[in-house]
C-alpha cells in the first residue's frame, strides 16, 4: 500500500474542494453574510452537530479571538435551556452538511421568533435549513471526495475554510491590529510577542556601552568588553546616535588597520545611521527587523535620537519572544 501517495491525494482532495467552493460561491450571498456579520451589535451564536458541531466551534473560537464577539451553542443543549444565549441582536451561523438535522431544525422557529438573521454553512442547497435561512451558502463536495462517501472530510475541511476566510474578512473590515489580537493573547508565546516591548527588555543605564565620537578604538573596545553586548553605541556631545560599532566592524577594521587599530578615530571605523528603535516598539517588531537585516543588536533612541538602550537579539530570545509562532 503506498501510504505516501494516500496521503498526499487526499490533501490534494480536500485543497481541491476548498478552490471548488471558492469559485461557486454567489457574490451577492458572500456580501450579504458578511453584512450580517459586519452589523451585528450582538455576539455571533456558532452552532452545530457532531462533526458539523466542532467545526462551528472552532469558527467560533476564531472569531472570538480577532475581535468579533462569538459563542458556540450546541444545538441539542439549545433545544434543553441553551437557547437563553441567543438573543435578537446576535447574527447565528449553523454548520450542517445535510442541513435535515432534527435539532437543528428544531431551534429555528425560535430564532425566527426572536428575529435573528440566520447563516447556513450547508452542503444540500434545497435542505431545510437553507430554506429557512437568510442566507445559505453552498459548502457541498463530490460525494467521491469523502472515504466512503460518507466519512467527514473535505465537507468539514471547506466549512472551515469558509469560517475563518470569514473571519479575515471582519478581521480587515475592522482594521484590526497586533495590539488588538494582543487584549485577546496575553499568556504564553504570543502574549510575550504582542504585549512585550522594547523598553522591557533593553540595556540601559550602566549597562549600556556607548563613547562620544571623539573617542578613539580603545576606549570603544573597552566599552563593548565591559558591556559583554559586543557593540557599543557612539554619540555626539548631546547624546544623539551617530553609529555604532559591532564585533563585525571590528573585524574589518582589523583587516584594514592590522597595527594602529587602537588609535583610530571612532567615528572613523563605526557603522554610520544604523538602524534603531523606540522603547515603545513592540519586542516582536525588534525581531522582525534584526532578522530582516541579519543584524543581533540595536540600539534603542528617544523622540530626540538620544541614545536610552540597547537590545541585543539575545534578549529576545530570553524573554521568549519567537517570531515563527506568528509568521511561520
Amino acid at each position: 500500500m503506498d501510504i505516501t501517495g494516500i496521503i498526499k491525494n487526499e490533501l490534494k482532495t480536500q485543497a481541491s474542494a476548498i478552490l471548488k467552493m471558492a469559485d461557486r460561491l454567489d457574490a451577492s450571498a458572500l456580501q450579504q453574510a458578511y453584512q450580517f456579520l459586519a452589523d451585528c451589535k450582538g455576539k455571533v451564536v456558532l452552532t452545530g452537530l457532531g462533526k458539523s458541531g466542532i467545526i462551528a466551534r472552532k469558527i467560533s473560537a476564531t472569531l472570538a479571538s480577532t475581535g468579533t464577539a462569538s459563542i458556540f451553542l450546541h444545538a441539542a443543549e439549545g433545544l434543553h435551556g441553551d437557547l437563553g444565549m441567543v438573543q435578537s441582536a446576535d447574527v447565528v451561523i449553523a454548520v450542517s452538511k445535510s442541513g435535515a438535522g432534527s435539532e437543528l431544525i428544531s431551534i429555528i422557529p425560535f430564532l425566527k421568533f426572536v428575529k435573528t438573521p440566520l447563516i447556513a454553512f450547508t452542503g444540500n442547497a434545497s435542505s431545510p435549513l437553507a430554506e429557512a435561512s437568510d442566507v445559505a451558502l453552498d459548502c457541498s463536495v463530490p460525494q467521491d471526495s469523502e472515504p466512503l462517501g460518507m466519512i467527514p472530510t473535505s465537507s468539514t475541511t471547506v466549512a472551515l475554510a469558509l469560517g475563518d476566510a470569514f473571519a479575515i474578512a471582519l478581521l480587515k473590515g475592522r482594521n484590526f491590529s497586533l495590539q488588538d489580537f494582543a487584549r485577546f493573547h496575553p499568556g504564553g508565546s504570543i502574549g510575550k510577542q504582542l504585549l512585550l516591548k522594547v523598553q522591557d527588555l533593553m540595556h540601559t543605564d550602566e549597562d549600556l556601552p556607548r563613547v562620544n565620537s571623539d573617542a578613539q578604538m580603545d576606549e570603544a573596545i573597552l566599552s563593548m568588553t565591559s558591556g559583554k553586548l559586543g557593540c557599543t553605541a557612539v554619540t555626539d556631545q548631546n547624546g544623539k546616535l551617530l553609529g555604532i560599532v559591532t564585533d563585525g566592524d571590528l573585524r574589518r577594521q582589523l583587516q584594514i588597520h592590522p597595527q594602529g587599530l587602537l588609535q583610530q578615530s571612532v567615528t572613523q571605523c563605526m557603522t554610520a545611521h544604523p538602524k534603531r528603535l523606540k522603547p515603545s516598539d513592540l519586542a516582536l517588531a525588534a525581531l522582525k527587523l534584526m532578522q530582516e537585516h541579519s543584524i543581533t543588536m540595536l540600539p534603542v533612541v528617544d523622540e530626540d535620537d538620544k541614545v536610552v538602550g540597547m537590545l541585543h537579539m539575545h534578549d529576545l530570545i530570553r524573554a521568549g519572544v519567537v517570531s515563527q509562532t506568528l509568521s511561520g
